[in-house]
C-alpha cells in the first residue's frame, strides 16, 4: 500500500492563464485531507510563487531577467503559503513550508537534515509544501523545473507514488492516452513535447525526466489531470486515471541513489580496458593506475562521470581526489584508490 506520496501541483493548474484557480486547489486539498486521514503521509511540491508575484503587482507580461523572478517569487511565495495555510485551516489541518535548492541535495548532510525535517513534519501531522527557492536560486542551482524537484523529493523521502497534476490528461500517443509505461526508453520520450509560456516551462518533457529519476529510485508514477474533480482520490482507487510509470523492482541503495540523481558530474576521467573490467565485472573499486585521462576541474568528493577509452559512459561516482591532485597521483603512476566500488553506480544498460 502506497503510505508516502508526493503530490505536485504546476503553475497550470495553480494558476491557469494568470489567475488563481481557487475551485482546483479546494478540490485538491479536499482530496488531501481525506488521504491523511486514512493514514496517508503527503508532501506536497507545489509551484505558484512566481505567478502569485506576478499577478499580485498586475504585470501582464513576466519580467526574464533572473532579479525579477526573485523578486516575483519572495512576494509570492508568501502569498502562496497564505493560501495554503487557509485552504488547511479549514479542515483543522497545518502545513509548513520547506524551501530548497540544488545545493540542499548536493550536500549530505543539507540532504539528510532536509529528510529529517520532512520527516519530522509528517509525523506530527504537518503536510510539508515544498517548493524551490526561487528568491536566492540562481542558474547554477536552480533544478529547471518542480517537476525534477518532486522526483528528488520522493527519491528523499522514499515514497511509495509521485503523482503529478498537470494540465492534460498523461502521456499521449497521438491524441491518445498512454495508459501505462513499464520503461521510459527513447520511444517514450520522443511522445513529448516542450512546452514554454508567461507562466510556466517544461511541459511534458520535464515529467518523464521526473518520471525516469523517481521509478530508478522505487517510485510509482502516475501523471494526470489536476483539473478532474476528485482526481487524487480516483488515482489512489486505481480508477485508470492518467498515465501510470512502473518502478524499477530493484532499485538502488539509498546511497547511491543520492549519488545517481543528487550530486552534479564536475568532471571526467577515463579508464583502460582493464579497470573497465575491474568495475564492471568484478566489482572492484577504481584505481589510479587503471584512469587514462582527466577532464574537468573537482575537488575531493564531487562526482564524476567514469568512461572508457572510446568515450562511452560506464556510470558515476565520488572521487578521493580534486582533479589537480588526480592528474599528479596517475602520472607517478601510483597504485592509490580514486574511486571506491560502494560510491561509484553503475550506468544501467
Amino acid at each position: 500500500m502506497d503510505k508516502k506520496i508526493v503530490i505536485k501541483i504546476g503553475s497550470s493548474i495553480f494558476a491557469p492563464k494568470g489567475k488563481i484557480d481557487n475551485k482546483v486547489i479546494n478540490n485538491i486539498v479536499k482530496n488531501i485531507v481525506a488521504l491523511e486521514e486514512k493514514g496517508k503521509k503527503i508532501v506536497l511540491v507545489s509551484s505558484g510563487a512566481i505567478v502569485s508575484g506576478i499577478i499580485a503587482l498586475g504585470h501582464k507580461k513576466r519580467l526574464g531577467d533572473i532579479h525579477s523572478l526573485q523578486a516575483y517569487a519572495s512576494l509570492g511565495q508568501v502569498i502562496l503559503m497564505n493560501l495554503y495555510a487557509q485552504k488547511f485551516k479549514a479542515y483543522k489541518k497545518m502545513c509548513a513550508q520547506v524551501l530548497l535548492t540544488w545545493d540542499d541535495f548536493e550536500d549530505r548532510e543539507r540532504y539528510l537534515n532536509a529528510r529529517y525535517t520532512i520527516e519530522k513534519l509528517l509525523k506530527l501531522g504537518i503536510i510539508p509544501i515544498i517548493n524551490e527557492n526561487d528568491t536566492v536560486s540562481n542558474e547554477e542551482i536552480k533544478f529547471g523545473d518542480n517537476d525534477k524537484l518532486s522526483a528528488l523529493v520522493s527519491n528523499l523521502i522514499s515514497a511509495q507514488l509521485l503523482l503529478i497534476l498537470s494540465d492534460v490528461e498523461g502521456l499521449l500517443r497521438e491524441d491518445e492516452l498512454v495508459r501505462l509505461v513499464d520503461k521510459i526508453d527513447d520511444k517514450i520520450m520522443n511522445l513529448a513535447k516542450r512546452e514554454d509560456s508567461i507562466f510556466t516551462t517544461g511541459g511534458m518533457v520535464t515529467k518523464l525526466e521526473a518520471a525516469r529519476i523517481a521509478t530508478k529510485a522505487g517510485v510509482k508514477v502516475v501523471i494526470a489531470d489536476g483539473r478532474m474533480k476528485n482526481v487524487i482520490s480516483k488515482v489512489m482507487q486505481g480508477r485508470g486515471v492518467g498515465s501510470l510509470f512502473l518502478p524499477h523492482k530493484t532499485p538502488q541503495k539509498a546511497k547511491k541513489r543520492w549519488i545517481a540523481f543528487s550530486k552534479k558530474v564536475k568532471g571526467r576521467i577515463f579508464l583502460d580496458d582493464g579497470a573497465k573490467e575491474a568495475v564492471l565485472n568484478k566489482g572492484k573499486s577504481i584505481l589510479s593506475c587503471g584512469i587514462t585521462k582527466v577532464e574537468g576541474y573537482f575537488f575531493k568528493k564531487d562526482a564524476v562521470e567514469v568512461l572508457d577509452v572510446a568515450g562511452n559512459v560506464l556510470g558515476c561516482g565520488l572521487v578521493e581526489y580534486g582533479s589537480l591532485e588526480l592528474i599528479d597521483v596517475k602520472n607517478k603512476r601510483f597504485k592509490r584508490e580514486i574511486l571506491h566500488r560502494d560510491n561509484f553506480v553503475k550506468k544501467e544498460a
